[in-house]
């Protein structure tokens, strides 16, 4: 019995890390099951055993991708409640999923408009829970007074990522040849949002 759960397991991580590949090689509307099928190894009627929709399947593969992330943030004791350590911290991680996932981010940046609606609330489900617990962090530090009372957690989170986000677009896009690594702008991005939310005197 444990044997054939732990094939089961297996054959599902080998088809959300084929449907990853063709996600991000085709683009969620030219990717199809079949094809996820193919690369991974299985048929189409296995596949479908372990997902019941191609919608399905990109939220498996974006859940995956973020995993890291949700770990990483789920013990609240976890956190020092020293706002530059623990987004440091934060923005370490978040980067590391960036650049892992980076061909899928790439497409989903580029498909953005032409996303199916179930695909995009597929996707808006799987990043809700990472960013709720960045915020609620937030919203802890707020009542503690270590961030300024009138800062809005939700669009402060976005604007964090978001820098994290275009940092390495442009890094990994070779725009143009920075003076700088990886580390450096990552500390600069938490460096600039810490004085920017916090309550102490810059």
């Amino acid at each position: 019995m444990n044997k054939i759960i732990r094939s089961s397991a297996l054959t599902r991580t080998r088809i959300i890390e084929a449907a990853s590949q063709v996600f991000a090689n085709l683009g969620v509307q030219g990717a199809t099951t079949r094809e996820i099928a193919r690369v991974a190894g299985v048929n189409e009627v296995t596949l479908f055993r372990h997902f019941a929709s191609k919608e399905q399947l990109l939220g498996a593969v974006i859940e995956n991708a973020l995993v890291l992330q949700i770990e990483a943030l789920a013990h609240p004791e976890a956190w020092t409640q020293n706002l530059g350590v623990d987004l440091k911290h934060y923005a370490q991680l978040y980067n590391s999923m960036l650049e892992a996932q980076e061909d899928l981010i790439r497409t989903f940046i580029g498909e953005a408009k032409r996303h199916p609606e179930a695909a995009k609330q597929v996707i808006q489900a799987a990043v809700k829970p990472l960013e709720e617990k960045l915020i609620a962090y937030l919203q802890s530090s707020q009542k503690r007074g270590d961030v300024r009372p009138d800062i809005d957690p939700l669009p402060a989170v976005d604007m964090f990522t978001g820098m994290l986000l275009a940092g390495m677009l442009c890094r990994n896009a070779n725009f143009k040849q920075n003076k700088y690594d990886r580390e450096h702008y990552i500390q600069t991005c938490v460096d600039i949002f810490v004085r920017g939310i916090s309550t102490a005197s810059v």
